[in-house]
């Protein structure tokens, strides 16, 4: 076992651990308690809620969270449920929202309701969709999906919108051709308040509060002034960032679309490894930091890195591209040592060494707190490399916010207490962690 992955003795849990099975019929509820199915106009509708009354809509990227969840369930019906329904209101071009309105006429906070572009605002009543992405993780979704039915007729149903969707965030977010797509809002990242994007923003004072609040909704309120034309938001150059984890899916997506291609032989599969091998190269040219040896977020067009420790520092490990040489230095220092992240219930949102550390409870989420999404994310990757041990310690950490806090958002990494939504679905990816699939092998 590698040094500093041993649990901490401030770890309070003296109970013992929920059992597998336990876990899976808690999973199993959550979801299905979640669960939204429903008719508007000719759209027929089907999603998981986040949680019951904090996340009430569609999001994309959780869509993609709960096929993986559904498919450890062995629920791949639903699955595929989920995945349409996801798609029904993709645009011509491709282009689908990050959240998508099915009933509910207003979004849930007023920063989500300068997200929609204006001509939206016209059409509140009627199913709409935010002018935002969330991280692509859909062509994994399709993938697991296939994994475990083998139906080749899903997959040649889906692969038209998928292409579609793919070329939408070549054409419109690949700005300067480097294979690495830009973000437009903090939002976008899927870690709505994370840390480095402070200084982007002009947000100097380290933990979060109203400050930075009125910075993002002044940057939302541009974008919307503007009508979400990209390449006038590109120009003015606001909040052009190049997100790790964004870009680290986006490249492990393209691998997984040019292995779906392949199985149907279709003849873009080629074109999408290439666009894949290009976003790999360019994370590590632009990306990585061979002094702190960490890959940081890049801001602006001169593609500054953002030297702030977010979790984020070791994703692109996962990439196959990335040499050996580099993976190892990343994961000893950062995560099998962790430096920054040595907190008794890894894996925390940001380094306890930034001045933005904040492991409460707060509107200001991603600062701190641990969320079982980067376990699961790093624990696949641990797993195929051989670090069974470590992987493992992930996985028990999980089990053990869960059984301590129950489903929630987030947790303090050092007390282990469950903050944000409860019957938080996201946490449910525990179950496909127990299972220990891996997602880009297609048999």
């Amino acid at each position: 076992m590698a040094p500093g992955m041993n649990t901490s003795s401030k770890n309070k849990i003296t109970e013992p651990l929920l059992t597998d099975e336990q876990i899976t019929e808690q999973v199993r509820r959550i979801l299905y308690d979640n669960m939204v199915e429903g008719h508007n106009g000719r759209y027929t509708f089907h999603y998981t809620k986040p949680s019951p009354g904090t996340y009430p809509f569609q999001y994309f990227w959780d869509t993609c969270f709960h096929v993986h969840v559904l498919t450890a369930l062995g629920e791949h019906d639903m699955a595929k449920k989920h995945i349409r329904s996801l798609f029904l209101l993709q645009e011509q071009d491709g282009f689908i929202g990050h959240i998508i309105y099915w009933k509910h006429p207003f979004p849930a906070r007023l920063t989500d309701f300068f997200q929609l572009k204006p001509t939206s605002v016209l059409r509140l009543t009627k199913p709409h969709m935010t002018a935002l992405v969330q991280p692509p993780l859909v062509a994994e979704a399709v993938q697991r999906i296939y994994q475990h039915t083998k139906d080749i007729d899903f997959v040649r149903e889906m692969l038209p919108k998928l292409k579609a969707y793919y070329n939408w965030l070549h054409q419109n977010r690949n700005f300067e051709g480097e294979g690495l797509l830009s973000i437009i809002s903090p939002y976008e990242s899927g870690m709505d308040w994370k840390a480095s994007f402070d200084p982007v923003l002009g947000f100097k004072r380290g933990k979060g509060d109203w400050r930075l609040f009125l910075k993002v909704l002044w940057l939302e309120m541009g974008n919307f002034r503007c009508g979400y034309d990209l390449e006038s938001i590109y120009r003015q150059d606001n909040f052009i960032v190049k997100d790790v984890a964004f870009n680290t899916i986006y490249a492990q997506n393209l691998q997984a679309l040019s292995e779906l291609c392949s199985l149907t032989g279709d003849p873009d599969a080629e074109e999408f490894k290439v666009r894949s091998d290009q976003c790999c190269e360019s994370i590590l040219k632009y990306m990585y930091n061979s002094e702190d040896e960490a890959f940081y977020d890049l801001a602006g067009h001169r593609m500054e890195q953002l030297r702030i420790a977010a979790a984020t520092i070791f994703f692109p490990v996962v990439l196959p591209n990335i040499p050996i040489k580099v993976s190892e230095a990343v994961l000893q220092r950062h995560l099998l040592h962790k430096n920054g992240f040595h907190v008794p219930y890894p894996i925390p949102s940001l380094s306890v060494q930034e001045a933005a550390f904040n492991p409460d409870e707060s509107v200001y989420i991603w600062r701190g707190p641990t969320w079982v999404v980067f376990n699961w994310f790093i624990h696949r990757f641990l797993l195929r490399k051989g670090y069974k041990e470590e992987a493992n310690l992930l996985l028990t950490s999980v089990k053990k916010l869960i059984t301590q806090s129950g489903f929630r958002e987030y947790y303090d990494p050092f007390t282990g207490q469950g903050h944000g939504a409860n019957d938080f679905t996201w946490s449910g990816l525990v179950l496909d962690m127990i299972v220990g699939n891996t997602p880009n092998e297609v048999e």
